[in-house]
């Protein structure tokens, strides 16, 4: 082999191990945090039967860390699909590949033997949320989100009320944990993004 054929060979191979490096880290592709304006004058609405209430505009891009779909519970008939978000380094497949992550009972779940930043970075960085979509549309969009996709999501954050007294609040902290710490968001847009 001459000399000329070798120095491409080196570079071919070196520039293609290094573009596999960049594809299998990308590290934190949703760097910013979750955007929350309050709004100035409340307008509730029906939906389904029950009386919405919204709380605050929210606008989230973000990684899905999990998704869950519900078929059971009286959340189910507005709310099928929980996503499990993450943002910052909680968006990061390194980070990630730490982290045992699942859903049940509208709740989200992680776990790990060594951790790969801070537990409070964990926890103020990632999110269980409850979808409600505005409409069919939304609703055929979330059925086809899956783990690993990144979302962009526009809507409010909402507080839910029936005429029997049952209600399903939202939380409107990132830094809040257990329950009561997720947010039910009626979802006004959203846009899915395939990464596998």
């Amino acid at each position: 082999m001459n000399k000329m054929l070798f120095a491409l060979l080196v570079v071919f191979l070196h520039t293609s191990v290094h573009a596999h490096e960049t594809e299998m880290n990308l590290g934190a592709i949703a760097p910013e945090t979750p955007i929350q304006e309050n709004i100035d004058s409340v307008h509730c609405f029906c939906y389904k039967g029950y009386r919405i209430i919204p709380l605050a505009g929210f606008e989230i891009k973000a990684k899905v860390l999990s998704k869950h779909d519900y078929r059971v519970g009286r959340e189910s008939s507005l709310s099928s699909t929980d996503l499990a978000l993450g943002w910052g380094r909680m968006s990061d497949d390194e980070v990630l590949s730490h982290l045992e992550i699942s859903q049940s009972h509208r709740w989200y779940h992680w776990h790990t033997e060594d951790f790969p930043i801070p537990r409070w970075e964990i926890e103020t960085h990632s999110a269980n949320m409850h979808m409600i979509p505005k409409n069919t549309v939304i609703a055929t969009k979330l059925k086809k989100v899956h783990k690993g996709d990144l979302v962009s999501l526009k809507g409010k954050l909402v507080n839910v009320n029936a005429l029997d007294g049952w209600h399903w609040m939202s939380s409107l902290s990132r830094d809040d944990t257990g329950e009561g710490a997720c947010e039910v968001i009626f979802v006004e847009a959203i846009e899915v993004e395939k990464l596998k």
